[in-house]
């Protein structure tokens, strides 16, 4: 129980930084890339897997 908790802490706090990426990016490029990169993460918190 304890693990599974850490794990969707860690995965949230994960997407954050991303998501701070994201809106901290000038480029469409790199803005895609976040958005390629953060589907998954936000899919394991929504237990989509």
């Amino acid at each position: 129980m304890i693990v599974t908790l850490l794990y969707y802490v860690l995965t949230a706090f994960i997407a954050l930084l991303i998501i701070w990426n994201l809106v901290k990016s000038k480029k469409w490029q790199d803005e895609i890339l976040y958005i390629i990169i953060l589907i998954p993460f936000l899919l394991r918190l929504l237990r989509l897997k």
